[in-house]
């Protein structure tokens, strides 16, 4: 076989892998979703009509609309705590120096895991726009090439912070210290324009909301699915998401490969 073809048949025989394992132990995928969902419920329900009146809205409905796009990113940074998780557990419990003994492709175990977490990330996507939509989420003005860049962006956002979260675990010496690692991916929606504008937050504290990742993804799927201005942002998206994942990519294939100690 050529190396194209070994590449792409144990990547895929390793996406099944780490499919399976999510489909018969889903409880860390589940306790990681269940957040973006709380915090989506609360803040509409028992912050909702404040939150509005402070971004100059008429009722909650319209928070609800400012709030979903910044939580559907927020999932994708919760989700992929999970890939940081599995591939620590991997890497501590034997099953990559088996890999490495294997006639198999190297790079197949990373690409597997990264593959599989980006599929979750778009299924728990899925389930928490499906909750956005039933609270009184809508997109009506957004045109069929506007959803499916927004779909993109997801992808693409996915997989960059997927790679950064495989590059934690592989350098946790345990599951718990991957999570702990991998706790920024959760931790820079709270400070982005994910629940209020960036101008509403004090002169000092700006700048660390803007000048994240997050924030411009989430003011380009706003622009995306309610219209709103997008300006420099959509770019200024694509180039963290382009960066981040040539860094986790980077940073991942090399501690991988690297002789274990």
């Amino acid at each position: 076989m050529s190396t194209l073809s070994l590449a792409v048949r144990d990547s895929s025989t390793m996406l099944r892998r780490n499919l399976l394992h999510a489909r018969r132990y889903p409880s860390l995928t589940l306790n990681l979703l269940l957040t973006p969902i709380m915090l989506l419920l609360l803040f509409v329900y028992i912050f909702g009509d404040t939150m509005s009146a402070g971004i100059g809205g008429g009722d909650r409905s319209d928070y609800i609309a400012y709030l979903v796009p910044g939580l559907l990113l927020m999932t994708i940074g919760s989700t992929t705590i999970g890939t940081a998780v599995s591939v620590s557990n991997d890497m501590t419990e034997g099953i990559i120096a088996r890999f490495r003994t294997m006639a198999i492709h190297r790079g197949s175990v990373l690409v597997g895991h990264v593959v599989g977490s980006v599929l979750q990330s778009v299924v728990s996507v899925v389930l928490v726009g499906a909750v956005g939509v039933a609270i009184g989420f809508r997109s009506t003005d957004a045109t069929a090439l506007e959803w499916l860049a927004a779909f993109g962006l997801l992808v693409l956002f996915a997989t960059a912070l997927t790679w950064i979260a495989v590059g934690m675990g592989l350098i946790s010496p345990n599951a718990e210290a991957a999570s702990n690692n991998a706790m920024p991916l959760i931790f820079l929606p709270l400070i982005s324009s994910a629940f209020v504008p960036v101008d509403a937050m004090p002169g000092w504290f700006q700048p660390i909301a803007e000048y994240q990742p997050f924030t411009p993804a989430i003011e380009t799927l706003r622009g995306l699915l309610l219209g709103t201005e997008i300006g420099n942002n959509g770019w200024l998206a694509v180039a963290w998401c382009v960066g981040l994942a040539a860094l986790g990519y980077r940073w991942s294939t090399a501690k991988f490969n690297a002789d274990p100690k």
